[in-house]
């Protein structure tokens, strides 16, 4: 009677992932011998030594793997080869799993796995194979299981781990997030450890999961919508563990700006920018304008590491092939997208690869991190040759407290840098307008060998203006002994801007000193206060495009009744859009009589009805 046991060899994978326990428990190798080869105990050695999550995970597995092999008397050996230090620096290559084949060959044994290469070049060369892969099912239930989801609710953004403090969580919604401990005790480099493990073993199991990098003690993790960033000495002085996800799903809709993007994006390929800082809301604007190109009929696909947005099953999300974007963008043109977002640009390749990709005509939306929109462009600068940057970015969209807050147009042409007054220091400049009032905000443009980059102030006022104005604040400084701003509204109109207090004074008993004014400078003159003008700033900001007339008004006013008056006279009232607008024919009576007001610098009211 042959009372051998039977031997089932384990290799990497399966130790990992931490399946063979759960064998054990579920007695599916009851009484048997398991062999464990040398060519695993180095491998994971290996990777701990350099830091990496799941080398920690093995050898912790390892260890309770004894432990139940002891408490159930399930015989444990160690055997095989060593592997060599060259051959440890092929894991990639195969080398290893071939070790671990050998020996379940000369062992007569039973290859566990949950590599399905490893299990398909077992059976191929007649080896007998267990291929133990959770079913989803299983898999999706061990997520729900997470030990680091008891910090997360429906308003967490982000859970904050750090070994020996109290833990915290962002709460809120981008723009108007807070900072808060989630509990009173200190959490422990223990149980951090405990859920980097966790997090690992799903992580090779769920349909969802990837770690996306695990190098010297940092480690990055896609869990469905979870971002896991795992941080570990020597990386950093004591464990963390970071873990963010979406709280929020939006439509392009509920975005100011929206009918802009929307047309524009619509009407060819573009190059888009978006920017803010972190946390302000880049990533879901993004997600939202990848659903709305979706539905529009365009081929969508993505670039990012880690792949952490949150978007449709029918959109592809593409990370760096062998470790360079720039392979993933020579594949991505082979599969023929009209839009590509690439999430998140930081290093020179990036941009690099950004303005390829657009040169060869793909229409992009690229992610920034910055603190001001032009922060965005001035990363172009020095990347790519500076009169090619209106070709790569036309549009940049500044995201913040979770709203878009600003539209530049990047524009090129030909003239002579503002301040300048030469004539003949005309050369190619960069255009950056402010597309709410059509300003220009920035010039970019060559001079010697440098680069500058020149804040505008008041650039599109024109030159006579300008002369006048210094004439008039110096003649209104000798009339009047208290504050007052001026704005030149057309070529015979100003209004002078004072204290509430002081608007009498100017007016003089009966409008006698106003006027005297009127007549002796020959100009009408409108008397408002300060806060009349920042309210009136605030409220209107006209816009007009080929189509429409678009009115924005402030977020106070949306999905409101309004009525608009020019010089108090009723010209329409209607209903604000949730983004904030109102689009009227261009070419409308409306229309024109906003148009006219505006040009000739007559007040435009509005009010709440």
């Amino acid at each position: 009677m042959n009372t051998e046991k039977e031997k089932y060899v384990l290799d990497t994978s399966v130790i990992v992932d931490g399946r063979v326990t759960g064998l054990l428990a579920e007695e599916k190798i009851d009484g048997a011998k398991i062999i464990v080869p040398e060519a695993v105990v180095a491998e994971l050695e290996a990777q701990a030594s350099k830091g990496k999550e799941t080398g920690y995970k093995g050898l912790n597995e390892l260890e309770r793997l004894r432990e139940r092999c002891e408490k159930d008397r399930v015989e444990l050996e160690f055997k095989g080869k060593r592997p060599a230090r060259s051959e440890l620096d092929l894991e990639d290559s195969g080398e290893i799993n071939a070790m671990i084949r050998d020996l379940a060959e000369q062992e007569g044994a039973t290859l566990v796995t949950s590599d399905k290469i490893q299990a398909s070049v077992g059976e191929s060369k007649g080896i007998s194979v267990i291929l133990d892969q959770p079913e989803e099912e299983t898999a999706t239930l061990s997520l729900n299981r997470l030990g680091l989801l008891e910090y997360f609710d429906d308003q967490t953004m982000s859970v904050h781990l750090r070994a020996g403090t109290v833990p915290k969580a962002k709460k809120g919604t981008p723009g108007s997030m807070n900072l808060q401990p989630t509990g009173e005790e200190e959490v422990s480099a223990e149980k951090l450890e405990r859920f980097a493990e966790e997090i690992v073993e799903v992580a090779d199991t769920h349909p969802s999961g990837f770690i996306e990098m695990d190098s010297g003690g940092a480690s990055v993790v896609q869990l469905a919508d979870l971002r896991i960033a795992i941080a570990k000495p020597p990386f950093s002085d004591a464990v963390e563990i970071t873990a963010t996800r979406p709280v929020k799903k939006t439509e392009i809709g509920d975005y100011s700006y929206s009918d802009l993007l929307e047309e524009r994006l619509n009407e060819s390929h573009r190059g888009v920018v978006v920017s803010g800082a972190p946390g302000m809301g880049k990533s879901t604007l993004v997600q939202a304008l990848s659903e709305f190109l979706r539905t529009s009929g365009w081929i969508v696909k993505t670039m990012e590491k880690p792949r952490d947005l949150d978007v449709s099953p029918e959109i592809s999300q593409y990370r760096d092939l062998d470790g360079e974007m720039a392979n993933t963008a020579e594949v991505l043109l082979l599969t023929r997208p009209d839009y590509t977002i690439f999430d998140e640009m930081r290093q020179t390749a990036d941009f690099e690869v950004f303005a390829d990709l657009r040169m060869s005509g793909v229409g992009l939306v690229g992610v920034v991190h910055a603190t001001k929109a032009i922060d965005s462009i001035q990363r172009l600068i020095g990347r790519v040759e500076l009169g090619m940057i209106p070709q790569i970015v036309d549009t940049v969209v500044h995201v913040d407290g979770g709203d878009i807050k600003q539209v530049f147009d990047v524009e090129l042409t030909v003239k002579t840098p503002s301040g300048m007054e030469q004539g003949d220091l005309a050369r190619p400049v960069i255009e950056v307008r402010d597309f709410d009032s059509g300003n220009l905000t920035y010039e970019m443009y060559t001079f010697g060998e440098q680069v500058v980059v020149m804040g505008v102030e008041g650039s599109d006022e024109k030159p006579i203006w300008k002369l006048a104005r210094r004439e008039l604040e110096y003649y209104l400084g000798n009339e009047f002994n208290f504050k007052f701003d001026l704005e030149i509204k057309s070529d015979n109109r100003i209004a002078i801007y004072v204290a509430d207090n002081h608007v009498p004074a100017v007016l003089g008993r009966g409008g006698e000193k106003i006027d005297a004014l009127e007549d002796k400078l020959g100009l009408s003159i409108d008397v408002r206060s300060f806060q009349e003008r920042a309210s009136k700033d605030e409220t209107l900001k006209i816009k007009e495009t080929d189509e429409y007339l678009i009115l924005n008004f402030n977020s106070s006013l949306r999905e409101k009744e309004v009525e608009i008056s020019v010089d108090g006279r009723r010209v329409f009232s209607g209903a604000v859009s949730k983004q904030g607008r109102i689009k009227l024919d261009r070419n409308s009576p409306q229309a024109n009589k906003i148009k006219k007001a505006e040009k000739e610098g007559a007040d435009i009211e509005v009010r709440s009805i």
